[in-house]
């Protein structure tokens, strides 16, 4: 199998295989008789000379007297890192537009 070969394999692998999303539990921690189970949710995505993990907690599953309760984990940081992304995106368009007035006008 010759070098070619080798790349033609690792270019064709399909997006399955690239990009992986998967929610992870973690080592579970015991306070008396409640059993407490970290949960994060994982982006993996491979290209041919290397990659990334980009995780971010999700939930903790809380066990006790047999029954389980799910406790969402809210993410305030990216929640506002979004809201900044977004409003820098709609600023720069709005200074696009404008920018496209002027040059119309004069």
């Amino acid at each position: 199998m010759d070098a070619r070969d080798v790349c033609g394999e690792v270019t064709m692998l399909n997006l399955k295989d690239r990009v992986q999303i998967q929610t992870v539990s973690g080592d579970a921690a015991v306070l008396g008789d409640v059993k407490l189970i970290p949960q994060s949710r994982s982006l993996t995505v491979r290209w041919t000379y290397g990659g990334m993990v980009w995780h971010c907690p999700v939930a903790v599953l809380v066990q006790r007297d047999g029954q389980e309760e799910t406790i969402p984990i809210v993410d305030v940081t990216r929640i506002a890192q979004l809201g900044f992304w977004g409003l820098s995106v709609l600023f720069v368009l709005i200074a696009w537009a404008v920018s496209l007035r002027q040059k119309r006008r004069g």
